[in-house]
């Protein structure tokens, strides 16, 4: 079945230049989802009247997702199809459509048709008041009690205190950022759930706003509970970035503070033997061996701490300069 949104010929191509919008979403396995996700966001896109794009990144599908892409990519130009080699996971295909982008604004959403594209012209009516980002909150969430709801509120609340970022919903992937912030960002592991995170550090005002949330009607989910494990490493990778990023030196720091006040103190009680016990110092072998090991690990720690100082403060520097200024 055709959508029945797809125009009879092709629609304009967007005017020259950036699109005002970009529509980036994820997909994987979603044969039965793809066709009709277009035929909900074409008009919509079309009311804003504004340039806009529409990026959906195949991550490896095997259930002929691709080859419906392919179709859908061929009959409309504001469709741009990204198609992975293999299964790399969310955050990866996330990363290469906000890369690909251009728009001045990103709107990141699911594949499944549990977002709702309606909602889209209400977040950016929401940016216009001077957002950065705006998070959709799945306020009445159409998921399975127990295997959905349960461990999305207590992973909320974990990620909300350490990252001192406060959502309601930090797992709906219904969300608008400002292209500019966005495309700083890197992605990995499962970090695609910390992207508010990720953008206040580069400054982002941020907020939220109720969303509709559908039920899944079509395809599988790909949720499981085995992403536990890679969310809490992530989180505490995030939590170690937002601290120390732009010092590390003082996070080295302190692990060499503490090795070597272990080797004042293994030296302390060493003179103590010696100089009250009268023991010889060659009765004190292996006290004199944690000294030196504790001396060496502190020193360690400084020039790591040292090491990374230096690539931050090399990363963060031009490395060109002007003669003379641009000519306008």
């Amino acid at each position: 079945m055709k959508p029945t949104n797809l125009p009879k010929q092709n629609p304009p191509l967007p005017a020259a230049g950036q699109p005002y919008l970009s529509v980036v979403a994820p997909v994987y396995n979603e044969v039965e989802n793809v066709e009709r996700l277009w035929d909900a966001l074409y008009p919509v896109l079309q009311a804003l009247n504004k340039p806009y794009e529409v990026i959906l990144v195949d991550d490896g599908s095997r259930d002929g997702t691709r080859e419906k892409l392919r179709e859908l990519a061929a009959r409309c130009p504001m469709l741009r199809v990204i198609l992975f080699r293999a299964n790399f996971g969310q955050s990866a295909a996330m990363a290469a459509g906000f890369e690909a982008s251009r728009g001045d604004i990103v709107v990141a959403m699911d594949s499944d048709l549990q977002n709702d594209p309606t909602d889209i012209p209400l977040l950016l009516a929401k940016m216009a008041e001077g957002y950065d980002v705006v998070s959709g909150w799945r306020k009445d969430r159409k998921d399975k009690w127990l295997l959905r709801k349960v461990p999305s509120k207590i992973a909320n609340r974990l990620i909300c205190s350490i990252t001192d970022v406060r959502l309601h919903d930090t797992g709906c992937s219904l969300k608008a950022f400002r292209g500019e912030i966005l495309r700083r960002i890197s992605l990995y592991g499962e970090l695609h759930r910390f992207i508010p995170a990720l953008t206040r550090m580069e400054g982002a005002r941020i907020t939220e706003m109720a969303v509709r949330h559908h039920a899944r009607r079509f395809g599988q989910s790909k949720y499981n509970l085995s992403r536990t494990f890679r969310v809490i490493m992530d989180l505490t990778t995030l939590r170690l970035l937002m601290r120390h990023l732009r010092n590390p030196l003082s996070f080295y720091f302190q692990f060499a503070f503490w090795t070597m006040s272990g080797a004042v103190l293994c030296l302390a009680a060493g003179c103590y033997k010696v100089i009250h016990q009268h023991l010889p110092w060659s009765d004190l072998n292996i006290l004199f061996t944690l000294i030196v090991l504790l001396t060496a690990t502190s020193l360690q720690f400084v020039f790591l701490g040292l090491i990374g100082r230096i690539i931050v403060e090399s990363g963060s520097r031009r490395t060109f300069y002007l003669k003379t200024p641009p000519v306008s």
